[in-house]
C-alpha cells in the first residue's frame, strides 16, 4: 500500500478537549492488496466503518480535531494490540497465550472479514505484518496520542470519542426498554475508561435528536478504550457505534437516501459533545 496512513482535519482554533477518532473508516485498497485476498472488492469491505468518516467531519466547525485512517481494517486493524498477532495468518510464528479475539480471527492484522469470511488463501509472511504495523499501526497511534495531549495540555483534561458502525444485525437480541433495537450503542468498557458524567452528556446529546441509545451491550470498546481511557488522569475514551442501516445500504456499501438527514443530526450531538470540556473539568475539580 502506499498512502499516508491517516489525515487528521484540524479546527481553526482549538476550543474543545474532546478527540474525535475514525480507525475503521480507511478505504484505500490498493492493487497488490487485492491480489493478496480471495474476496471481491465489496465484500473485503464487509468489516469497514464505511462514511464514518464524512459523518463526523463536522467536529473541526465545533473547536475540534477529526483524525481517520486511510488504511481499510481489514489490511491492519487500529482497534488491536500491536501484539494481538494470529499465528493462522502469519507464516512460522507460534502463540503461546489465549487470545479470544485473535482467535476468532481478529487480531492486529485480520484473518477474516465479517461473518468469519477469510481473507487470504495462504499464510503472510512475518515482515509483511510487521511491515504493516510500523507503516501504519504505529504513525497512527503517535498523532492520535500527540492530538490528546494537545487537548490535555490545553484543557487540562482530554476526550476520546471513537467513532465506529456496526452491522444492522448485530443489535438482534438487544433491546433497549423502548422494545427496539438501539441506533447508536455507546462503549465505556462498563464504567473503566471514561466518567460517569462524560459518558451521560455524550448519551444525551445522542437522545436529543431521536437516536435509541444503550451502553456496552454488545460493544463495550476495545484497545484503543483501554489503551487511552484513564479516567483517573482526566484521559477519557469513550467509543460510538452507529448502526450502518441508517445511513448506508450495507450489502452495496453506499449511502442511502437518509445519509444526509443522519448526517444533519451528528452534527447537532457533535456540537453538544464539544461542549464536555467545561463540565469535565469541573467535574473533575470536584
Amino acid at each position: 500500500m502506499c498512502c499516508s496512513p491517516f489525515k487528521v482535519l484540524n479546527p481553526e482554533t482549538l476550543t474543545s478537549c474532546v478527540v474525535f477518532a475514525s480507525p475503521h473508516s480507511g478505504r484505500n485498497y490498493s492493487d497488490s492488496f487485492l491480489a493478496q485476498t480471495v474476496l471481491n472488492e465489496v465484500t473485503i469491505r464487509s468489516s469497514e466503518d464505511a462514511f464514518v468518516d464524512r459523518l463526523f467531519d463536522f467536529a473541526p466547525v465545533c473547536g475540534a480535531p477529526l483524525i481517520s485512517a486511510n488504511m481499510p481494517r481489514a489490511y491492519i486493524d487500529l482497534n488491536r494490540s500491536p501484539d494481538d498477532l494470529d499465528p493462522a495468518v502469519i507464516a512460522g510464528f507460534v502463540r503461546s497465550r489465549y487470545n479470544p479475539r485473535v482467535l476468532a480471527g481478529l487480531g492486529v492484522v485480520p484473518r477474516v472479514v465479517s461473518n468469519g469470511q477469510a481473507i487470504y488463501a495462504a499464510k503472510l509472511d512475518r515482515v509483511d505484518v510487521e511491515q504493516r504495523i510500523a507503516t501504519y499501526w504505529r504513525p497512527y497511534h503517535e498523532a492520535l496520542k500527540g492530538l490528546l495531549n494537545q487537548a490535555h495540555r490545553a484543557f487540562g483534561t482530554a476526550v476520546l470519542v471513537d467513532c465506529h458502525s456496526m452491522p444492522h444485525e448485530a443489535m438482534d437480541g438487544f433491546d433497549t426498554h423502548f422494545g427496539l433495537p438501539a441506533d447508536v450503542v455507546i462503549g465505556d468498557r462498563f464504567g473503566k475508561s471514561a466518567s460517569n458524567h462524560i459518558v451521560d452528556r455524550i448519551q444525551a446529546a445522542f437522545l436529543s435528536v431521536g437516536f435509541r441509545v444503550q451502553r456496552n451491550a454488545p460493544f463495550a470498546g476495545a484497545y484503543i478504550l483501554q489503551a487511552y481511557g484513564k479516567p483517573v488522569y482526566r484521559r477519557h475514551a469513550v467509543q460510538i457505534e452507529i448502526d450502518r442501516s441508517l445511513y448506508m445500504n450495507e450489502k452495496r456499501i453506499e449511502p442511502n437516501s437518509d445519509f444526509d438527514a443522519v448526517r444533519r443530526a451528528l452534527r447537532q450531538v457533535i456540537a453538544e459533545i464539544v461542549q464536555v470540556r467545561s463540565h469535565a473539568i469541573t467535574i473533575a475539580a470536584e
